[in-house]
């Protein structure tokens, strides 16, 4: 037994150890497999992807892999400088998934969802993607630079975009009738009028509903600032904005919602409403909690729009629907 051992030394790494991308090119020639190797370990100990460090290394260039992996793959190829940015959809993926995975959702259209890719092969992410979607997913191909550009454009943190104007085709609506003036209140005008943190607010409540959340949180911690929605029952980050924020935010929050700025030690609640021109109008119950580092406070969305829908909507066919109206009838 002991002479079978020793006749066995360990040996390199095979290409069908490599991992994903790494085996496809090593086994179609593309790569060398103890370059493959060096470059899956530099991965690994850097903590970035093996797409990024093979592009990084210059074994290839981004162009010559997408153009690669659409062939080896039998993946249509898109070129993203061509794509127009308003004809992607937003809200369908968690932002985390996108920047994690490096991935990008390009058409939503029933149970199928349509997916930018520089990596086919990375099966996690797709399965991280259908479990999230709830969606069968396509995968289209990408050159990787594009792809990494266009998302940290369309998913930058809300934190750089604090003094970005995000239009006037609505308006908040100020409930504060000047009856919950209190001492040190004058103190914080400033901070409430303060110009760009009027819009971060607007912006996350736009962005809120145009995600379709049910509702939004402002969480203090020690070391940062949180912000999440809740999108389909599941709580989303997506922002952390800087920690000196959460007072002048905090503040604004409460005047525009009839609370009194000067309390921060008790819970309040409170209201507010957005407007979408002369006919939208959407209600926010707003609710302020003290905690060792600041106030949390959530927002409840109330878009009465969404709730004007008929038993026709909810996709029955003509004999379940029948039997549900009966059910209903029933004493």
């Amino acid at each position: 037994m002991s002479t079978v051992i020793s006749a066995s030394p360990p040996l390199n790494k095979s290409p069908a150890q490599l991992s994903g991308l790494a085996h496809a090119l090593v086994q179609s020639d593309q790569l060398q497999r103890t370059i493959a190797e060096q470059i899956q370990k530099r991965a690994a100990e850097s903590r970035t992807s093996f797409i990024a460090t093979l592009l990084s290394s210059g074994s290839m260039s981004a162009a010559d892999l997408a153009h690669w992996i659409s062939r080896t793959f039998a993946l249509p190829m898109l070129d993203l400088d061509a794509l127009d940015p308003a004809r992607v959809p937003s809200g369908v993926l968690d932002p985390k998934i996108i920047k994690a995975y490096k991935v990008l959702p390009l058409i939503k259209r029933g149970n199928k969802l349509v997916v930018a890719t520089a990596d086919p092969a990375d099966h996690e992410a797709e399965d991280k993607i259908k479990f999230q979607a709830q969606s069968a997913v396509d995968l289209v191909v990408v050159e990787y630079d594009k792809l990494v550009r266009w998302i940290d454009q369309s998913t930058q943190s809300a934190s750089t975009q604090i003094s970005a104007l995000i239009g006037d085709d609505f308006d908040l609506d100020d409930l504060d009738d000047g009856s919950n003036e209190a001492s040190g209140e004058k103190d914080l005008g400033a901070d409430v009028d303060d110009a760009p943190v009027v819009r971060f607010l607007q912006k996350m409540l736009v962005d809120a509903i145009n995600m379709r959340a049910s509702d939004l949180h402002f969480e203090p911690f020690e070391n940062f600032y949180r912000i999440r929605f809740r999108v389909d029952g599941e709580l989303r980050e997506i922002a952390q904005p800087p920690v000196a924020i959460k007072e002048k935010l905090a503040s604004r929050i409460k005047v525009i919602s009839r609370l009194d700025i000067a309390e921060r030690r008790v819970p309040q609640d409170g209201r507010m409403k957005l407007r979408f021109g002369p006919e939208r109008a959407i209600d926010f119950r707003v609710s302020t909690l003290p905690t060792i580092h600041g106030e949390k406070i959530v927002i409840r969305i109330l878009d009465s729009s969404l709730a004007k829908m008929g038993i026709e909507t909810l996709g029955y066919e003509p004999e379940e629907k029948e039997r549900v109206l009966r059910a209903i009838k029933r004493p």
